[in-house]
């Protein structure tokens, strides 16, 4: 009897609009992208300010950005099988909706604890949405050539947000409250329902599996334990038995997760993708480019302003062209792939990754914006090489009926990898800060709250040396600048190797040419 898994379900064809009806479309998913994408910039420029104006720590700091990357992570799998089910279009606007709502309570958040929870939030809208985008369009553009471009163009938008989002946080935050930065998703939500419900066609795969609720509660909380203990372990000690014990616990839930889509008849995840290299290599160099790229962003922002001085719209600016770089590359990627082959725009990529990492952590105290901006460019131009390349090799395994789940599988790829490059490279930061700062403040004997504020962020010891003021507050100022600096340095370096072992990977195992995507069953057509 055949395994109906190993039969190519039969994917409902999207109306037909013609080439013109497709491309609008097209900007329609597109500009409503853009809010996910410039989310996570505007947010990064944010940090210092929410250092100040919420007290939050750099651990706050970092829950902030994760608790949105591992909600998104653990239920984009989910949303792409309900889209495949129930309509692609249909679950795209609920996100829309969603993201929106959830955007206007982090706007109004009145604590770190308050944002952390509307952040999740986001990550549930924005999981709804990000597959839907991708397997609309995959269903629109057929053509593998058309769909290259498409592609190409959805990279581009993704780098266009990126790009925004720095200089639109800047702005924002000279002008107005925190709050702004996810007030201004709200005007991009509205206008993206209104026209997706006119402009968009939907799609769906009438013989799609069910979802898996069960498999999306064992990940994000699989993975909600591993990130917990990597976060908190700068805090509560790398060998305490609580941070142990998550961390094991973790390992052991995301394994149970395994044997459970091992085992459904209806998992969100079909594990036999993974056989094929195309598919495993490919997502395994996204979520590798991104731990680098998430993780450095996190710790840059931060330096650009606490450490080099600059106001959040001047961060904004010198950010700039990482982003631009970026899409401007993007779109050229898949044709670099049709010259070069996959195996080679992947792995220069992620060569570009690390050793961007490994310029940006040689800086030191007395770096300036010239000394770090090649490592930032690099860490762009390696970023725009590796995400469409690996997208459309992991794209072009898949059957028509199968491209909700699998463009899922690529937003994974890039939220956990960019969560575990926060969780790490932030608290390996956090932990060689904290070294460096405690013996020197340990005879002064502060009070708890003070000495917690200090070793908590850079932001916070720099206020009380702008406090103290005279020769001490300035002995303060340097040392925790210092400190900072020398964590960030630890951070990259780990990220260096890292990016570099995901080079070493897709110059042995990825394939250099990607087949044609598997036929749809022509009755779908």
């Amino acid at each position: 009897m055949t395994n109906p898994r190993d039969v190519p379900p039969e994917a409902a064809a999207p109306e037909d609009r013609g080439a013109a009806g497709r491309w609008v479309a097209l900007a329609v998913l597109c500009v409503s992208l853009l809010i996910v994408t410039l989310d996570n910039t505007i947010l990064n420029v944010a940090l210092p300010t929410l250092v100040r104006e919420l007290n939050a720590s750099t651990t706050q700091l970092q829950w902030i950005v994760d608790a949105y990357a591992l909600v998104f992570a653990g239920l984009m799998l989910v949303a792409g099988s309900a889209a495949d089910r129930f309509g692609r279009r249909r679950v795209f606007t609920a996100g829309l909706a969603v993201f929106g709502l959830t955007s206007a309570w982090a706007a109004y958040s009145g604590s770190t604890g308050m944002l952390i929870a509307a952040r999740a939030g986001m990550g549930v809208g924005a999981a709804m949405m990000m597959p839907a985008t991708l397997s609309i369009i995959t269903d629109l553009f057929r053509d593998p050539g058309e769909r290259r471009r498409a592609i190409g163009v959805w990279a581009a938008t993704s780098g266009l947000g990126i790009a925004i989002g720095p200089v639109a946080g800047g702005l924002l935050l000279e002008h107005f409250w925190w709050g702004s930065v996810f007030w201004v998703n709200i005007p991009f939500a509205v206008a993206g329902l209104v026209c997706a419900i006119r402009l968009v066609p939907d799609s769906r795969n009438p013989v799609a599996l069910r979802p898996d609720p069960g498999g999306s509660i064992l990940s994000i909380l699989g993975l909600g334990l591993l990130l917990w203990a990597v976060i908190e372990a700068p805090v509560r000690g790398w060998t305490s038995g609580i941070v142990l014990g998550a961390g094991s616990g973790g390992l052991v839930v995301l394994a149970g997760f395994v044997l459970w889509e091992r085992a459904s008849a209806h998992p969100m995840l079909n594990l036999d993708f993974f056989r094929e290299r195309r598919f495993s290599i490919a997502t395994s160099s996204v979520a590798l480019a991104m731990f680098g790229m998430f993780g450095a962003l996190f710790v840059l922002t931060q330096y650009l302003q606490f450490s080099l001085g600059y106001s959040a719209l001047q961060t904004g600016v010198r950010i700039l062209p990482v982003a631009g770089l970026l899409a401007v590359v993007a779109p050229l990627s898949p044709l670099l792939v049709r010259w070069a082959g996959t195996k080679a725009v992947v792995g220069t990529g992620l060569v570009a990754v690390a050793g961007g990492l490994w310029q940006l952590s040689a800086a030191d105290v007395t770096a300036t914006y010239g000394d770090v901006l090649p490592g930032m460019l690099l860490l762009g131009l390696g970023a725009g090489l590796v995400v469409p390349a690996a997208l459309d090799s992991l794209m072009g395994t898949l059957p028509q009926g199968d491209t909700g789940v699998g463009s899922a599988t690529n937003g994974v790829a890039v939220q956990l990898g960019g969560a575990l490059g926060v969780a790490v490279i932030g608290s390996l930061l956090t932990t060689r800060y904290q070294d460096r700062m405690g013996p020197p403040l340990a005879p002064y004997g502060l009070p708890h709250d003070v000495s917690d504020s200090v070793l908590g962020s850079l932001g916070g010891a720099l206020e009380l040396a702008a406090r103290v003021g005279g020769t001490s507050g300035r002995m303060l100022a340097e040392l925790a600048r210092s400190a900072f600096v020398s964590g960030m340095g630890l951070g990259l370096t780990v990220g260096t190797a890292v990016a570099a072992g995901g080079a070493v990977l897709a110059f042995a195992a990825l394939p250099s040419r990607p087949r044609q995507q598997l036929p749809a069953d022509p009755s779908g057509d």
